[in-house]
Protein backbone atom coordinates (compact mmCIF):
# COMPACT_ATOMS: atom_id res chain seq x y z
CA UNK A 1 0.00 0.00 0.00
CA UNK A 2 1.58 3.36 -0.56
CA UNK A 3 -0.62 5.62 1.53
CA UNK A 4 -3.38 5.38 3.35
CA UNK A 5 -6.43 5.85 1.57
CA UNK A 6 -8.54 8.42 2.97
CA UNK A 7 -12.10 7.43 3.29
CA UNK A 8 -14.51 9.84 4.86
CA UNK A 9 -17.31 7.59 6.69
CA UNK A 10 -20.65 8.70 6.01
CA UNK A 11 -23.64 7.40 7.92
CA UNK A 12 -26.34 8.66 10.90
CA UNK A 13 -25.55 9.76 14.35
CA UNK A 14 -27.66 7.05 15.65
CA UNK A 15 -26.17 4.44 14.07
CA UNK A 16 -23.85 2.75 16.89
CA UNK A 17 -22.14 0.98 14.19
CA UNK A 18 -20.22 3.57 12.71
CA UNK A 19 -17.89 3.34 15.09
CA UNK A 20 -17.47 -0.60 14.92
CA UNK A 21 -17.13 -0.34 11.29
CA UNK A 22 -14.06 2.51 11.95
CA UNK A 23 -12.43 0.57 14.06
CA UNK A 24 -12.42 -2.29 11.61
CA UNK A 25 -11.50 -0.03 8.91
CA UNK A 26 -8.76 1.26 10.67
CA UNK A 27 -7.01 -1.96 11.45
CA UNK A 28 -6.64 -2.52 7.83
CA UNK A 29 -4.57 0.59 8.12
CA UNK A 30 -7.64 3.02 6.36
CA UNK A 31 -7.41 6.61 7.01
CA UNK A 32 -11.11 6.95 8.14
CA UNK A 33 -12.95 10.10 9.08
CA UNK A 34 -16.00 9.60 11.27
CA UNK A 35 -14.89 12.20 13.86
CA UNK A 36 -18.64 13.80 12.97
CA UNK A 37 -19.84 10.64 15.20
CA UNK A 38 -18.69 12.15 18.31
CA UNK A 39 -21.75 14.97 18.03
CA UNK A 40 -23.87 12.40 19.43
CA UNK A 41 -26.92 11.04 18.22
CA UNK A 42 -28.89 13.98 19.41
CA UNK A 43 -27.05 17.07 18.05
CA UNK A 44 -29.27 17.81 14.96
CA UNK A 45 -32.45 17.78 17.39
CA UNK A 46 -30.27 19.91 20.00
CA UNK A 47 -29.40 22.81 17.17
CA UNK A 48 -32.78 22.79 15.84
CA UNK A 49 -34.38 23.18 19.37
CA UNK A 50 -31.67 26.04 20.13
CA UNK A 51 -32.24 28.00 17.28
CA UNK A 52 -36.21 27.65 17.45
CA UNK A 53 -35.72 29.14 21.30
CA UNK A 54 -34.02 32.08 20.09
CA UNK A 55 -36.86 32.08 17.46
CA UNK A 56 -34.79 31.52 13.96
CA UNK A 57 -36.55 29.83 11.54
CA UNK A 58 -35.35 26.67 10.01
CA UNK A 59 -34.37 28.46 6.75
CA UNK A 60 -32.31 31.35 9.41
CA UNK A 61 -30.58 28.91 11.32
CA UNK A 62 -29.07 27.25 8.11
CA UNK A 63 -27.22 30.81 8.05
CA UNK A 64 -26.15 30.99 11.83
CA UNK A 65 -22.66 29.97 12.83
CA UNK A 66 -23.62 26.54 14.73
CA UNK A 67 -24.62 25.38 11.26
CA UNK A 68 -22.11 27.17 9.05
CA UNK A 69 -19.60 25.73 11.61
CA UNK A 70 -20.56 22.11 11.38
CA UNK A 71 -21.30 22.34 7.37
CA UNK A 72 -17.15 23.82 7.35
CA UNK A 73 -16.04 20.75 9.22
CA UNK A 74 -17.18 18.00 7.30
CA UNK A 75 -17.29 19.75 3.89
CA UNK A 76 -13.55 20.40 4.46
CA UNK A 77 -13.28 17.06 5.18
CA UNK A 78 -15.29 15.34 2.49
CA UNK A 79 -13.01 17.61 -0.08
CA UNK A 80 -9.50 16.00 1.70
CA UNK A 81 -10.73 12.47 1.63
CA UNK A 82 -10.10 9.94 -1.31
CA UNK A 83 -13.40 8.25 -1.04
CA UNK A 84 -16.45 7.96 0.58
CA UNK A 85 -18.92 5.12 2.30
CA UNK A 86 -22.04 5.53 3.15
CA UNK A 87 -23.26 2.94 6.02
CA UNK A 88 -26.47 2.19 5.94
CA UNK A 89 -29.60 3.17 7.52
CA UNK A 90 -28.73 6.70 7.09
CA UNK A 91 -30.62 10.14 6.05
CA UNK A 92 -31.00 12.87 3.94
CA UNK A 93 -27.69 14.67 4.57
CA UNK A 94 -25.47 11.18 4.44
CA UNK A 95 -26.91 10.87 0.72
CA UNK A 96 -26.06 15.03 -0.20
CA UNK A 97 -22.68 13.74 0.97
CA UNK A 98 -22.12 11.09 -0.96
CA UNK A 99 -23.67 12.47 -4.23
CA UNK A 100 -21.51 15.62 -3.85
CA UNK A 101 -18.36 13.31 -3.46
CA UNK A 102 -19.72 11.11 -6.57
CA UNK A 103 -20.08 14.97 -8.12
CA UNK A 104 -16.19 15.75 -7.59
CA UNK A 105 -15.30 12.37 -9.32
CA UNK A 106 -14.32 10.80 -6.08
CA UNK A 107 -14.72 7.06 -5.19
CA UNK A 108 -18.05 6.15 -3.96
CA UNK A 109 -19.66 3.37 -1.71
CA UNK A 110 -22.52 2.42 -0.12
CA UNK A 111 -22.79 -0.75 2.66
CA UNK A 112 -26.52 -1.67 2.85
CA UNK A 113 -28.33 -3.51 5.77
CA UNK A 114 -31.36 -4.99 4.36
CA UNK A 115 -33.44 -1.78 3.62
CA UNK A 116 -37.29 -1.98 3.71
CA UNK A 117 -37.20 0.35 0.79
CA UNK A 118 -35.16 -0.57 -2.27
CA UNK A 119 -33.70 2.24 -4.56
CA UNK A 120 -32.25 1.97 -8.00
CA UNK A 121 -30.23 5.17 -8.14
CA UNK A 122 -27.71 3.34 -5.44
CA UNK A 123 -26.49 2.47 -9.18
CA UNK A 124 -24.58 5.93 -8.94
CA UNK A 125 -22.24 4.58 -6.27
CA UNK A 126 -19.20 2.98 -7.62
CA UNK A 127 -19.63 0.20 -5.02
CA UNK A 128 -23.00 -1.03 -3.56
CA UNK A 129 -22.64 -4.17 -1.10
CA UNK A 130 -23.28 -5.46 2.28
CA UNK A 131 -20.14 -7.26 3.35
CA UNK A 132 -17.39 -4.64 4.86
CA UNK A 133 -14.39 -6.92 3.75
CA UNK A 134 -15.85 -6.35 -0.15
CA UNK A 135 -15.37 -2.52 0.60
CA UNK A 136 -11.65 -2.79 2.39
CA UNK A 137 -10.49 -5.22 -0.74
CA UNK A 138 -11.44 -2.61 -3.27
CA UNK A 139 -10.25 0.06 -1.34
CA UNK A 140 -6.67 -1.66 -0.74
CA UNK A 141 -6.67 -1.86 -4.67
CA UNK A 142 -7.15 1.44 -4.88
CA UNK A 143 -3.72 2.49 -3.10
CA UNK A 144 -2.26 -0.30 -4.37
CA UNK A 145 -2.83 1.86 -7.56
CA UNK A 146 -1.34 5.42 -6.39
Amino acid sequence: MNRPFKLYLIGSLRNPEVINITVKLQEQGIDVFSDWFAASENADDSWRDYEKARGYTYLEALKRPAARNVFEFDKRHLEASDGALLIYPAGRSGHLELGWMAGKGKWTGILIDDPERWDVMLSFSDLVTDNLEEVISIIKERCDDT
